[in-house]
């Protein structure tokens, strides 16, 4: 099974919310997940960005892959450099 850590759209029309999840690849954007990381409210000034760093590092390590937008996400609220420097380390 490949996991991806990708955003699901929640909101109303022009005012979107989204979902940091972890889910399967093949399941639709919006549709059933494994679990949730955090959240991305685009709509505040500026972006509101929650992330529960404990878990993303969890996924992170055990092998999910993040898409582009949740690889931002992850940057802007530092887990990615966390993830980055754990990997150097290791190696």
């Amino acid at each position: 099974m490949a996991v991806r850590i990708r955003l699901a759209r929640h909101g109303r029309k022009k005012a979107p919310f989204y979902r940091l999840v972890v889910a399967d690849s093949r399941s639709p954007r919006d549709g059933r997940f494994i679990e949730l990381l955090g959240t991305y409210d685009p709509m505040k000034d500026p972006a509101s960005i929650n992330v529960d760093e404990e878990r993303a590092m969890h996924w992170l390590k055990v092998g999910a892959t993040a898409s582009d937008t949740a690889r931002s996400i992850l940057r802007k609220s530092g887990v990615w450099e966390k993830f980055e420097a754990g990997k150097k380390q290791a190696e």
